[in-house]
């Protein structure tokens, strides 16, 4: 269980042995943050995760994360609840508002069912409570992971539909709004004051440069741009 450091392992004052730099290293391998002011916890979770063969960097305050240079790489947060200065429920909020979306799970000793909730309804993967089983928390962690690699595959496809988007002319943009409404060929030269045969040329235009394979297609891809593209 998680609680106390490993019997048999290496000493707490031995962390410094496990340098930042590694969290630089091999973009696409899952990284597990862990902010919690306890040392012991902190580095009995880093030895279970390496223990499966998952990198992870500790973290003794939120605002310790807050000044780290953190690379772009798949995973999670383990945060404790209650810490001096922030709280772990205070940068799950902070995250939020600046758009970071990598998941989180709580480890806390001082947990209650308002916190739960509060962690919850913001998103958090889990809500575990000290000690803890660690299977349990191995589970949580494969859970957070998997939804974040989803989740900046999701980012990543976003990426490139504005990025293939920006190519459209300002025409060709109108005709693909006017797809994504439900509106014929005919529908839209009118409404656009073309003739048909204009609107089916930018039609194809837009579905190459987009790389629509078909009108579903190119719909969803209208309906994963950011509003203000949309103009909707």
């Amino acid at each position: 269980m998680i609680g106390t450091a490993f019997a048999g392992s290496p000493t707490v004052s031995h962390l410094s042995r496990f340098p930042m730099a590694i969290a630089a290293e091999n973009t696409d391998r899952p990284l597990v943050l862990i902010v919690d002011d306890d040392e012991e916890i902190r580095f009995s979770l880093r030895e279970l995760l390496l223990s499966v063969g998952i990198d992870a960097c500790c973290f003794g305050s939120t605002q310790e994360l807050l000044r780290a240079d953190l690379p772009e790489r798949p995973g999670c947060l383990i945060l404790d609840v209650r810490m001096p200065g922030a709280s772990g429920l205070d940068l799950q909020q902070h995250l939020a508002q600046n758009g970071n979306m990598r998941p989180i799970i709580f480890l806390t000793g001082h947990g209650d069912i308002a916190m739960t909730v509060q962690a919850m309804k913001a998103g958090a993967v889990d809500f575990l409570t000290k000690p803890v089983r660690d299977q349990t928390l191995l589970d949580a962690v494969t859970t957070a992971i998997e939804k974040d690699v989803l989740q900046r595959a999701a980012a990543g496809r976003i990426e490139q539909h504005v990025a293939r988007f920006a190519k459209l002319t300002p025409r060709e943009r109108e005709v693909v709004r006017e797809v994504a409404r439900g509106r014929l060929n005919k529908q839209i030269a009118f409404e656009l004051g073309i003739s048909e045969i204009t609107v089916k040329l930018h039609r194809g235009n837009a579905t190459r440069k987009l790389q629509a394979a078909s009108v579903g297609d190119l719909i969803r891809i209208w309906e994963t741009l950011p509003v203000e593209l949309r103009g909707d």
